[in-house]
């Protein structure tokens, strides 16, 4: 019996998601952060967080190939409460094509598009970020929370990442953190954690 897909074309752009992500991890490993797409569980994790009743706009930083986006979408996240970041224009495009109805911005997460997101007519409600920021330096670090709080006042990021501890020194950056899930499904196993600035 044949099987209805969420995404038609899923099992003919699988290979293609896990080029283009290698491609991209050779030519700049510590902006991808991992050698391999994030896993639908993670996506799961994550997906758990966003209310599916606002009509709030979940703006995700660093989209990749769309993994986390592809499970946003199956947990019942409209695509155009969707915009997505993402600096590498083949990425950009690929994210495009892949899922109509959803915003992409090919843009700089450090220089973040304000008027552009502005043009939505959603206010930000969720921030998620695939960057690997325990990579970068403080000032970096800053940069981003800094861009983050410009259009999405006081509600902070979902960071997922490979660490056990912290990946940021949250103390230090003045944000308030916690671990809101953690799952041994992804390859590192992964978890997600919540900053926000202090109040």
């Amino acid at each position: 019996m044949k099987q209805t897909q969420l995404f038609p074309s899923e099992k003919t752009q699988l290979p293609h998601d896990v080029t283009l992500f290698f491609r991209r991890w050779l030519s700049n490993p510590l902006q991808m952060g991992s050698i391999v797409p994030s896993s639908a569980k993670l996506g799961e994790l994550i997906a758990k967080q966003i209310d599916k009743n606002s009509n709030s706009l979940v703006l995700e930083l660093g989209a990749g190939t769309g993994a986390i986006t592809r499970s946003l979408i199956k947990s019942g996240i409209a695509p155009g409460r969707i915009a997505m970041v993402e600096i590498v224009p083949e990425m950009a495009d690929h994210l495009q094509t892949k899922f109509p109805g959803t915003k992409v911005l090919q843009a700089d997460a450090f220089n973040l598009p304000k008027s552009l997101l502005q043009k939505t007519g959603l206010e930000v409600g969720t921030v998620i970020c695939g960057i690997p920021l325990v990579l970068l330096g403080e000032e970096k670090q800053r940069q981003f929370i800094q861009q983050v709080e410009a259009v999405a006042p006081g509600r902070g990021f979902l960071l997922y990442t490979y660490c056990i501890t912290s990946p940021l020194p949250y103390h230090t950056l003045n944000l308030e953190a916690q671990r809101l899930a953690w799952t041994p499904k992804n390859f590192p196993p992964a978890s997600v954690w919540h900053y926000r600035p202090k109040t």
